[in-house]
């Protein structure tokens, strides 16, 4: 239904590119006035007003004029929506508190992620730049029947221009910015026929880096990167079109995955940082499984009676000794850091699609299909630090004399490690595949020593989906559909490499050799490495609506789908696992190799863990809207919404943690009310909507490897999209949302970063064997049994007592010890009776916690005014401001883990020519600089439980032009 105002409005494309903040996206002109806005929400074409979907979608128009160039641009203006980087090379959108909450390779997204209405898989769509697009759609709430599977949350749409047979066009434009940022921008469109015609568009992007690097004096997190795309359009007759894509994207630069790192040092190293807040500080690093596996105390316990004296002199320090941070300082800034390492990062992705459709008058038939592959390879500093090797040096010394004398066998770990001698360089070992790193001639030398990570994953998909659509004129439609997708990942590994790994494999890796009496060994692989070498996942569905006029103005729509997955992987864990001879060329190629076990959940060693797993469900909506007036549309809907289940990945056997997760399910109900008043003036939009969610998949690091269990919870909120257009050339637009996000049952979980639950009576332990905390509790509650147990077992074992954290730790009075928890458990100490030992610490009940990244409360205003003067020149200002209130990073919630709110305010005037021929723009993204933090992670307990921040990006201002043929 079009609306006409009483004027006819010049630059009305304007106030639509704004409406797309409510909805906007392809136009249709209906004469004088403002255009119709049509959307495909539904998998056909129809009017924004007459969907019974609460949508948002930007026309590429509205993309320019709102400064929305990337998905951390678009989310500040949508209701219920937040987007942040995720720690894996990987990021999340978030619609209505749901978002890709589940990490790992099996996991499923929350969001549909879309390209022209096709799935897409793991995808580097979100780190490019927007580019020739003819719009984006943002569907909140579960599209359980016409998106399927992985669309709980909601679908986000990305739909790319198609060539236009009316006639040539072009237009470029190129962009400078702070930051030396260079943006250049191109399209041609050719029809080489009034039937056939292609279009080309590319992006290049080229920019310093946001941060400073002040120990190497460079910037890092720089982007360079491009992008091109092309499209065919043939019509083939009158009733039958193709079209066909293809893609290509490449980015090699130094962009940094995480910002910055923040912790409460701990000073007593039991858990490295404290959980009373982020500061600026630096973790401990006796607290992390190099800090306690390569101390004294440690290797003279291990060592026993016989080697334990010799190889506590070989070790790099004390647990109760200053740590290799001691003397860090870790810059005040969120946009500076100290690291001796350059981040790294390499992506690529092509995608090529196809669609044939044809219109047989009644009825309407579509065939699309869509090939996809993508690469994306990350190395960074683990601790974003610099290590002082000084307290180190005593313990290689020690390994030289020993080397010289009565232990040569530990002469092949000095060559690999620190072969000029104890000053250095020091060599770590590369992140490699033979699992022989150092040893193996594979290493990084430097003159300090070095910790980074590696994110690495190689992926391929296809999908193809048939749609069978009725175009009647009676009361009666339908549309039935089909889709099968197979997806395979080649390759998915996240590496931890560090000098003190490599040290740590060597010496005991000479000290188990020597004891066995076996042959001069390394323990294998002398890095940790969570490698996923082949996942299948296989999916299905088929799908149907109905659409039934039960009068004039009362629609019915009644929906459902079946959808069928199966997934089948091979992964394995190791970090020191097995015994390797020196000069080895593969390390999974060691004699030794069998004694490692990659799956303890079956009898035997085995050498990969293999699972596979089905899962099946119906899903659906039904939908009932009314046309109150030809200008209000009232609808209320039942959806039902489904994420398979998955696997979770392999951890080392004295980490139990369950094998899988289930499926989650949400019952969503939402009522909406779609409106123009004051004579098509005011457009307002409104929405309310319930979620039953039902085991809601969840993240949390155990052991330096993300596993994942299930939650149920209950959602509510409120959303409101309005724009105003009070004269032609004043447009405004608002959007407000507020959301409640509550955890609806019991769940007990440990918080890892405080292993005793808030209990006053606890100890927690840094477990020396393996870096992990456990907490010993009195089976008294209040009584000091706990920390009388801990001190007649340290005392044996030569450890010191429990000790009292600082008053401001976060904690509530609990104590904290080395030791090791396994001993801790042992029956022959008189005192073990008056505890327990909770291996992954005291469980708390997390019933009423918020979910992460939903924050509470959101509203994003815009204003535009058009000045036009003589011979159709133009100029138009605008400003927008967006909010987002508070949130937390993760389900414990808590001071530690809060989000705070933010702000954002863009800037920017556009000059433009007669006809649009060309345009200069100014712009300010960012006024204020603000370093907001968009999301958080939390690292496991062996790492020392830092936590890892992503902004928003910070202020960039610049100059663009373009030009239009």
């Amino acid at each position: 239904m079009t609306k006409h105002f009483g004027w006819a409005v010049r630059g009305c494309a304007s106030v639509l590119a704004l409406a797309a903040g409510a909805a906007g996206a392809q136009t249709v002109d209906a004469g004088a006035g403002v255009e119709e806005i049509i959307v495909t929400a539904q998998r056909q074409a129809q009017s924004l007003q007459d969907v019974p979907i609460a949508v948002s979608a930007f026309s590429a128009e509205a993309l320019q004029r709102q400064q929305i160039e990337n998905s951390l641009d678009l989310q500040l203006t949508l209701p219920n929506i937040t987007f942040t980087k995720t720690n894996f090379t990987g990021s999340s959108f978030t619609i209505r508190g749901i978002g890709d909450l589940c990490v790992g390779v099996t996991c499923d997204q929350a969001t549909g992620i879309a390209v022209n209405e096709l799935p897409v898989f793991s995808t580097r769509l979100f780190e490019t730049e927007y580019f020739d697009l003819e719009r984006i759609e943002v569907l909140r709430g579960p599209q359980g029947t016409l998106f399927g599977r992985n669309a709980t949350s909601g679908v986000v749409n990305l739909v790319t221009a198609k060539p236009d047979l009316a006639g040539f066009a072009a237009n470029a434009s190129f962009d400078y910015g702070n930051y030396d940022s260079i943006l250049g921008r191109a399209m041609v469109n050719l029809p080489l026929s009034d039937r056939f015609g292609v279009r080309v568009a590319g992006l290049y992007l080229q920019r310093d880096g946001y941060t400073r690097n002040v120990f190497l004096n460079t910037d890092v997190d720089d982007r360079k990167l491009w992008a091109v795309r092309g499209s065919v359009r043939w019509d083939l007759g009158e009733n039958t079109r193709v079209d066909a894509m293809a893609y290509y994207f490449r980015e090699n630069d130094g962009r940094s995955r995480i910002q910055k790192q923040l912790c409460q040092r701990d000073p007593t190293g039991v858990l490295g940082c404290l959980p009373g807040r982020r500061d600026f500080g630096i973790l401990n690093a006796n607290s992390t499984f190099v800090g306690v596996l390569s101390s004294r105390e440690f290797l003279r316990i291990a060592g026993g009676p016989a080697l334990g004296p010799v190889l506590q002199n070989v070790g790099l320090g004390s647990v109760y000794g200053p740590d290799a941070y001691a003397n860090f300082v870790n810059p005040p800034d969120v946009r500076q850091v100290a690291t001796d390492f350059a981040p790294e990062y390499f992506a690529e992705e092509e995608q090529y699609m196809a669609r044939i459709e044809h219109d047989f008058g009644p009825l309407k038939a579509r065939v699309s299909g869509i090939y996809q592959a993508s690469t994306v390879d990350s190395r960074e500093d683990y601790n974003l630090s610099v290590q002082d090797p000084t307290g180190y040096r005593p313990g290689l010394a020690a390994m030289q004399a020993l080397a010289a004398g009565p232990l040569p066998q530990f002469r092949p770990v000095i060559a690999a490690l620190f072969p000029n001698g104890v000053g250095g360089p020091y060599c770590t070992s590369e992140t490699e595949t033979s699992g022989t790193g150092a040893y193996g001639g594979r290493r990084l030398c430097s003159a300090t020593p070095q910790d980074f990570d590696r994110s690495v994953q190689t992926n391929r998909s296809w999908t193809v989906e048939g749609i069978l659509e009725s175009q009647y004129d009676g009361r009666f439609n339908f549309l039935l559909g089909a889709i099968y997708s197979d997806y395979h990942l080649t390759e998915n590994s996240y590496y931890v490499n560090a000098f003190g790994i490599d040290y740590i494999a060597g010496v005991l890796g000479v000290a188990q050799s020597l004891g066995a009496g076996l042959p001069n060994s390394f323990l294998a692989t002398p890095f940790f490495r969570n490698n996923t070498d082949d996942y299948r996942l296989h999916s299905y569905g088929i799908f149907g609506e109905v659409y039934l006029d039960l009068t004039d103005r009362l629609r019915f729509t009644g929906g459902v789908r079946y959808n069928n997955d199966l997934k089948k992987v091979r992964a394995r864990s190791t970090l020191a696992s097995f015994l390797a001879p020196f000069g080895i060329a593969d390390a999974f190629a060691s004699p030794f190799v069998g004694a490692y076990d990659a799956d303890p959940g079956r009898p035997g060693n085995q050498l990969w863990q293999e699972r596979r797993a089905r899962f099946d469900a119906v899903t659906g909506r039904a939908v009932l809207d009314w046309r109150v007036t030809p200008d209000t549309l009232i609808y209320v809907s039942y959806a039902r919404g489904y994420k398979s289940g998955g696997i979770n990945p392999p951890l080392q056997p004295v980490f139990e943690v369950p094998e899988s997760f289930t499926p989650e399910f949400i019952d969503a109900f939402e009522v909406g009310t779609k409106n123009s008043f004051l004579d098509g003036t005011l457009q307002a939009n409104l929405t309310a909507f319930y979620y039953k969610y039902r085991d809601l998949q969840l993240s949390r690091i155990v052991a330096r490897t993300s596993v994942n269990d299930n939650v149920s919870a209950n959602i509510w909120g409120i959303e409101g999209e309005f724009v105003f257009n009070p004269i032609p050339p004043l447009v405004v637009n608002l959007n407000v949302s507020f959301l409640n996000t509550r955890v609806s049952e019991d769940k007990f979980l440990s918080n890892p970063r405080d292993p005793s639950g808030g209990r006053a009576d606890a100890v927690i332990i840094k477990d020396l064997s393996n870096g992990s905390n456990c907490a010993v509790v009195p089976r008294v509650a209040g009584s000091n049994a706990a920390a009388v147990h801990v001190g007649v077992v340290n005392s044996v074992l030569g450890l010191r007592p429990a000790t009292a954290f600082p008053a401001d730790s976060g904690l509530n009075g609990a104590l904290g010890a080395f030791g090791i928890c396994a001993q801790l458990q042992n029956p022959a100490f008189p005192t073990t009776p008056a505890v327990e030992v909770l291996t992954a610490g005291v469980p708390v009940n997390i019933r009423g916690n918020e979910l992460p990244q939903a924050p509470d409360f959101k509203f994003a205003v815009g204003a535009q005014y058009t000045f036009e003067f003589a011979q159709g020149w133009s100029f138009v200002p605008r400003v927008d401001y967006a909010f987002t209130g508070e949130s937390f990073g993760n389900i414990f919630n808590g001071f530690v883990n809060r989000v705070p709110s933010y702000g954002v305010v863009n800037l920017q005037a556009q000059l433009n020519a007669p006809d649009r021929r060309w345009f200069v723009r100014g712009y300010v993204q960012n006024l204020t600089d603000n370093n907001a933090v968009t999301g958080l992670y939390v690292t496991d307990q062996s790492s020392g439980l830092f936590t890892n921040i992503f902004t928003l990006e910070p202020r960039r201002y610049g100059v663009a032009v373009g030009v239009n043929f």
